[in-house]
């Protein structure tokens, strides 16, 4: 019974208001965006380990293929800081920082790989050995160089 009247809310709520993602989310659409993540990944997939070890040749084969396929969103520092964020909502987060850094290396790889519903993350499916490096890489972004950067700049041009 809750939940109808919890669903019924939502919907007058949306209703009346749009559901835009160019307005500022209500406290509770806060909350929601950002527990979204954890709630995304099934069962168990926070407890699977990275496979690879993170060599600088595994390193900089994920900041390549960052750069080439997740930047446009998540920005080549990992900041989210780009054109396309700026219109999404809830936003890419800065990957640098805790609410990314924290997650299990199992929930990063089930994210990369599945998506997470109702974002702008999409399931890129790919090849597990890709998935993982891409693991190493989000951690390794908290010291990244601005020499990496320039590196992942000659390859997408991005800002």
């Amino acid at each position: 019974m809750t939940g109808l009247v919890a669903a019924t809310l939502g919907l007058v709520f949306i209703r009346s208001h749009g559901f835009s993602a160019r307005e500022k989310p209500a406290w509770y659409e806060v909350f929601l965006a950002r527990n979204a993540r954890r709630l995304a990944s099934e069962p168990g997939a926070s407890n699977l380990k990275n496979p690879i070890r993170a060599t600088p040749l595994a390193i900089a084969e994920a900041r390549d293929h960052f750069a080439d396929h997740c930047a446009d969103c998540h920005a080549n520092n990992g900041d989210g800081k780009t054109q396309i964020n700026a219109g999404l909502y809830p936003p890419a987060p800065d990957m640098r920082q805790s609410g990314t850094q924290q997650l299990s290396d199992g929930e990063l790889f089930y994210i990369i790989k599945n998506g997470v519903r109702f974002t702008g993350m999409p399931g890129w499916g790919g090849s597990d050995e890709d998935n993982w490096k891409l693991v190493l890489f989000i951690r390794y972004l908290p010291r990244l160089t601005p020499l990496e950067v320039d590196f992942m700049r000659e390859m997408n041009s991005l800002e």
